[in-house]
């Protein structure tokens, strides 16, 4: 690679400049002469690999023609299901729907798949219903099936893509696509945004593990084949169709560049790296076929891609040749400057071809038909974004095809999660699995040795699968909500026992008979997008894992580690007290697939497809930087036959780190804050028992938890104050505020929690007995400037009530949530 690197990598790799000047990029040239506007000229020139044929378009121009203002309007409006039925999608003429990531059938995060199924019949027979004065215009269904069909119960779940990366193996991602359609095709939905090409160039960002890497090159090499394996290869008959679906490239453009890291945020860089590090993805995916792009959250200099017309028109339309369309993010439109949620033009005059409005599909559509009709929104910008979406639907033949239960495959369960599909996602494990450290030659370990699986997540498919599975957060789920998969923990017992030996889970690591050697299995816990933010790259454990290894490795006991992340970290004190390291990213449903590596039967071949730190700050860290010093570089990983002996490594963490989720937890208020008792602005940590106090008290540890008792007497609050953090991203979702609370006596009176009555809440957990949340979502917390939030729980009552706190956080709730309408 032309530099020397401290662990140099035993496969060639190409650097993000090498990978760009073999796609005709040449990172020439400073800033851009404008802040945010690109200069499309400059960008390497490509045609659409799909000519325009003149019968279709004419077929659109004439159809176009009979639809009314209102028709095309709601062609580019996109509403979830959450917030949308079928009446409202006739009414209003939508042409599509989407499911987010906790936006299911009945609201059931584990609906069965019979019930996907039955209500996509319900969104295809509203959109085709008999209309005598207008056209009937077929719905599409966009879903986030990123790694497998990831929202329904028992699908197959692949490796996330970090994991993929690793595994440099583009048939196989072409067989995963493949699957993936098939799989959606069961459940009667035809579109998915995916895949995700984002270039991650800082591991602080919460969705690193939606990227195939640090430089372009893996992502370039697999869009194509992967795009092929969802809609099919360009001039099949199949293609778009049958068992194929609709894809999205996401999310354009510099997503996984944002200064330190931050979802949604600012890619701060000349035009010249935005071409040469970003996007060669897009234009293997373009040349594929792919027929949708989703504009990304985040901004360019300044400026919101959502709103950019130089580049969602100026680069992807006319000079990368993109004739699809282009869809936006949950609500991104609503951060364009000068724009709501409800109303932003702007976005539609930039290149935006569909709105995606979750909860504000109806405030869009009303705004943007009165824009049409007063003049401010072009009817030709109007016009062009409908061409472009009923171009998509032509292609891939819905005027043509049934309601969706009646079309091939569909409803045909027995695909979903098949052993051939499994088969591939155990294949793509073992080799996304990367070998870090391997003293002594203890891997590959012999199956019929007598064997301890320890770590809080070897028996935990949700653990292996991360976000994105069956909620958005990949939380609030439970085992039997993945009745096709095998826990890690179930894979190894499987080949241990087939030979003869013995296998034994322990969590906590302890045992009666000494085994031959010890695997434990940790790692992060799941997230998704600015939930998964971090301020460093250390690893925080939720459990003892590293105690659990040295006590082992101190009895003279081998240990295996096996590290479950969405990204590399810092993770040098479980290095030191472990024997072999295992960088096993983000698995999914095939835990047989780390078994076969571990005991033999497959080679490791994975190879780090980001850079290791040897510090918990060293981030940004990649391939090609100025002073790179990681602890493993880009490509690097051991095989079995490699000497993998690892030194002592400084244990010493720079920095606090620490979750800004997290408000309060194992007894102690976080990030700076302080937990206040009182009435009105007299707020004090302990001002007394007249009316409120507060005391230690424990839930599974010693003072894990604080009890707070309201004595009726007067109105009073128990608040986590500190300094203002701005919550206006997370409130533009299905964020909450979270709290663990037991209810040991009360309410008498209404409470409530950032505003919002909460009572009939507390008085369900007081009857059920034990422990339950209360969840207020942030976009509903009273009288709160989201930008600067000082207090984001306040408890208050004038009741007698008492309760116990264990935990206070931002998150997704899986339960308890308070309707805030």
């Amino acid at each position: 690679m032309g530099m020397i690197l401290k662990r140099t990598a035993t496969r060639p790799m190409r650097t993000a400049a090498g990978v760009a000047a073999l796609c005709g990029f040449v990172a020439a040239g400073g800033a851009s002469a404008q802040v945010g506007v690109a200069h499309p000229a400059e960008w390497p020139a490509q045609a659409s690999p799909i000519a325009l044929d003149p019968v279709l378009e004419a077929k659109i121009t004439a159809l176009m023609a009979r639809m009314s203002l209102e028709q095309k309007v709601g062609q580019v409006v996109q509403g979830d299901i959450a917030s949308t039925t079928p009446a409202d999608l006739k009414k209003y003429h939508l042409g599509s729907v989407f499911n987010g990531g906790n936006s299911d059938p009945g609201g059931r995060y584990n609906a069965p798949a019979a019930d996907w199924l039955k209500l996509a019949d319900e969104y295809w027979d509203a959109s085709i219903s008999d209309d005598p004065k207008l056209p009937r215009i077929p719905s599409i269904w966009g879903i986030d099936a990123v790694h497998g069909h990831s929202n329904v119960v028992g699908a197959t779940l692949f490796p996330h893509n970090i994991g993929l990366g690793a595994m440099r193996d583009p048939a196989i991602m072409r067989q995963i696509g493949a699957i993936t359609a098939i799989e959606m095709r069961v459940t009667g939905i035809d579109w998915t945004f995916a895949p995700t090409i984002a270039v991650v160039r800082d591991d602080r960002w919460g969705r690193t593990y939606e990227g195939f890497g640090e430089t372009a090159e893996i992502a370039t090499g697999y869009a194509g084949p992967l795009v092929e394996g969802l809609q099919g290869k360009i001039g099949d008959r199949d293609w778009l169709k049958g068992s194929h679906i609709i894809a999205t490239a996401k999310h354009f453009l510099g997503d996984g560049g944002t200064a330190g890291g931050k979802d949604q945020g600012d890619a701060q860089m000349s035009e010249a790296q935005l071409r040469s590090l970003f996007a060669p993805p897009y234009y293997a995916a373009l040349k594929a076929g792919v027929q949708s792009v989703m504009a990304s959250f985040s901004s360019w200099n300044g400026v919101k891609m959502t709103g950019n017309r130089s580049l969602l028109t100026g680069v992807l339309k006319e000079r990368m040749g993109f004739d699809g369309f282009v869809v936006g993010d949950w609500n991104a439109h609503g951060q364009v400057e000068g724009c709501t949620n409800t109303r932003c033009p702007q976005a539609l005059a930039a290149g935006l071809d569909v709105y995606m409005a979750p909860d504000s599909w109806k405030g869009i559509w009303e705004s943007t038909l009165a824009g049409v009709k007063a003049g401010t929104i072009p009817m030709s910008r109007l016009d062009d974004a409908v061409r472009r979406l009923l171009r998509v639907k032509y292609r891939a033949g819905i005027f043509d095809t049934v309601k969706p239960s009646a079309r091939p495959l569909a409803g045909r369960y027995a695909l979903l999660g098949a052993p051939a599909h499994r088969a591939v996602a155990r294949a793509a494990v073992a080799e996304s699995l990367v070998l870090l450290k391997n003293s002594g030659s203890v891997l590959p370990l012999k199956r019929g040795m007598r064997i301890l699986v320890a770590g809080d997540a070897a028996d935990d498919v949700a653990r292996q699968a991360g976000g994105w599975t069956l909620s958005w957060q990949g939380t609030g789920t439970k085992p039997t909500d993945f009745p096709n998969a095998t826990s890690i923990w179930r894979g190894i017992a499987a080949q241990v026992q087939d030979a003869r030996g013995t296998a034994t889970l322990s969590v906590d690591g302890k045992y009666e008979t000494k085994p031959d050697a010890a695997i434990v299995v940790f790692g992060e816990t799941p997230y998704a997008e600015f939930q998964g933010d971090k301020p460093d790259v250390a690893f925080d454990d939720t459990a003892d894992n590293l105690a659990t290894m040295q006590r082992l490795r101190a009895a003279g006991i081998p240990v295996v580690a096996v590290f479950l992340s969405g990204r590399p970290l810092w993770v040098n004190p479980y290095l030191n007290a472990s024997d072999a390291f295992v960088a096993a990213w983000l698995p999914g449903s095939e835990g047989a697939g780390v078994a076969d590596v571990l005991f033999g039967a497959k080679p490791f071949r994975g190879k780090l497809p980001y850079s290791w730190p040897a510090r918990s700050d060293q981030t940004p860290l990649n391939v090609g930087d100025a002073n790179y010093a990681p602890l493993f570089a880009y490509g690097y990983g051991l095989t079995a036959r490699d000497k993998g002996a690892l030194g002592p490594l400084s244990e010493v963490r720079a920095g606090a780190g620490g979750n800004r989720n997290l408000l309060f937890a194992r007894g102690k208020v976080t990030n700076g804050r302080r937990l206040l008792l009182g009435s009105g602005t007299a707020l004090a940590a302990n001002p007394g028992p007249e009316l409120i106090s507060q005391r230690a008290a424990d839930r599974v540890a010693q003072e894990d938890a604080v009890q707070i008792a309201w004595t009726g007497r007067g109105a009073a609050s128990a608040v986590l104050d500190g300094d203002p953090v701005d919550l206006t991203r997370e409130a533009n979702g299905d964020v909450a505020l979270i709290v663990d609370v037991k209810v040991d006596a009360g309410p008498a009176g209404a409470v409530t929690l950032g505003g919002r009555n909460v009572t009939d809440r507390l008085r369900a957990i007081a009857k059920a007995g034990g422990w339950g949340q209360v969840a207020v979502p942030l976009r509903c917390l009273v009288g709160a400037d989201l930008a600067k939030v000082r207090q984001p729980f306040m408890m208050t009552t004038a009741g007698a009530l008492t309760v116990t706190v264990s935990r206070v956080q931002f998150g997704s709730a899986s339960e308890g949530l308070v309707d805030c309408r």
